[in-house]
């Protein structure tokens, strides 16, 4: 008799949770679709989030003027060294030698988007912006170069 009521116990256990993914199912069912149509829709009712991380760009104002002044602290904190910041000393009109930045790589490719980059950056020189279609299909491509044909650095106000 042991046996018998182990196996009934057994079975109404077996239907209770039956029953119990029955009714999940179900009203997942009956639930309205919420799907949406990616390509056609995706400037018109997609929202991304302000702080969403997707690309690093560096500042540039209408003058084609920045604030990068070539310290290294974004590649030094780069944790997968994403950044390569090529500076060259140069002198100025009073004989005081100043780097200078040449070239600002970044590689979209191995970026883990953290932001320790933008955190380091003492002139608030580069931001992250939310423009999430960043695929390619060459890996080459990848490889941005962040300071605009011939820019230079703000002067100082």
């Amino acid at each position: 008799m042991n046996s018998f009521s182990k196996y009934i116990k057994g079975y109404a256990s077996g239907i209770k949770s039956l029953l119990i993914g029955m009714r999940t199912s179900m009203k997942v069912f009956l639930q309205p679709n919420v799907t949406e149509q990616y390509p056609e829709n995706r400037h018109t009712t997609l929202h991304i989030p302000e702080r969403h991380r997707a690309k690093l760009v560096m500042i540039h104002d209408e003058e084609n003027h920045h604030h990068c002044i070539a310290c290294g602290l974004c590649q030094m904190a780069c944790p997968n060294g994403t950044i390569k910041v090529i500076s060259e000393t140069r002198e100025d009109e009073e004989g005081k030698k100043k780097k200078v930045l040449v070239k600002y790589e970044y590689n979209l490719g191995s970026c883990m988007f953290c932001e320790l980059c933008v955190n380091a950056c003492p002139h608030g020189a580069i931001k992250f912006t939310n423009d999430f279609e960043n695929a390619v299909f060459e890996k080459e491509k990848l490889l941005l170069t962040l300071n605009n044909e011939g820019s230079s650095l703000a002067p100082k106000k």
